[in-house]
């Protein structure tokens, strides 16, 4: 067994086909074939059912769990050893929702990479539950997301506030307010984050509190969906004040004050508690932790 036999069974796990995965990893589909029946071989088990669409068999569900966990080792290992060298460098996967990354992160990473040009950076955009889950179980080392929730095993860093708005487009009746009472969305077509995001949580709460049924007639699952039906004034939107801010400087989106919602949401950093930290994660970290929230919140 070769480290390289692991890495090809888990991409056919995620992609569910030998010849994407032989173009993911560049090697020719019976040589993928080959190195999967050779660990089969070794094993004396079936790991992958052939037949279409290709799926693990429960060996192969449980050998994929272990070699995720092997290649893992091997990659802290190598952190460790680079840091030998005292040069900040390794590989960081960092989890966030859609609207920060696209808000908050082109400056921090453009930043951080004229410093540190050996640390390599992969960003993977998930819900705010799915942060949590996949920093606790280490698919990804640091997340930076709505901090609604203490969990013992995170560590988390308060980076700044953000508040949730209700917004529409400049054509839609409600544009010409500045404030409405929270009885209007009585009233309105409702377009929502989807229910497993941290925006629709504190929006639900807050109707179900004050009684309101909201007239949802669609549910997206990022801020960006969601801005593009306002603009078409398909409905309001209550979303992310900061992954407004450009919309709100061209006029395309309007914003429109509902006291209810006024209430400032802390966004931070979270990385597992006691996990070892690479000089490229410790970096990281500092860095973020050291930048002022107007750093964060400025206009582009």
């Amino acid at each position: 067994m070769n480290l390289n036999q692991l890495e090809t069974l888990i991409t056919i796990s995620k992609t569910m086909s030998f010849r994407k995965a032989g173009e993911l990893l560049n090697l020719t589909q019976p040589a993928v074939s080959a190195q999967i029946k050779s660990l089969e071989d070794e094993f004396k088990t079936v790991l992958i059912d052939r037949n279409q669409p290709v799926t693990l068999t429960d060996s192969g569900r449980i050998f994929l769990e272990h070699a995720e966990l092997i290649l893992h080792t091997v990659e802290d290992m190598k952190e460790r050893l680079n840091d030998l060298n005292h040069t900040p460098q390794g590989h960081i996967h960092l989890g966030t929702t859609t609207s920060i990354a696209i808000q908050i992160l082109p400056r921090v990473l453009s930043y951080f990479q004229n410093q540190f040009p050996l640390i390599k950076t992969t960003i993977h955009s998930m819900t705010t539950s799915q942060i949590m889950h996949s920093v606790e179980n280490g698919t990804i080392d640091i997340g930076i997301t709505y901090l609604f929730e203490k969990q013992p095993s995170l560590e988390s860093s308060v980076l700044y506030y953000d508040t949730f708005e209700l917004v529409v487009s400049p054509n839609h009746p409600l544009s010409r307010y500045a404030h409405v009472p929270i009885e209007r969305l009585h009233d309105i077509s409702l377009i929502m984050l989807s229910p497993e995001t941290a925006g629709r949580r504190f929006v639900d709460q807050i109707f179900k509190q004050l009684n309101i049924t909201p007239q949802i007639v669609m549910e997206l699952s990022s801020s960006e969906e969601v801005k593009r039906m306002v603009e078409l004034n398909l409905g309001a939107a209550i979303i992310s004040k900061m992954s407004i801010a450009n919309e709100l400087r061209l006029g395309t989106l309007k914003m429109v004050k509902v006291h209810e919602l006024e209430i400032s949401h802390p966004v931070g950093v979270i990385y597992k508690s006691g996990r070892y930290l690479s000089s490229a994660l410790h970096q990281f970290l500092l860095d973020l932790k050291g930048m002022q929230e107007i750093q964060f919140i400025g206009s582009e």
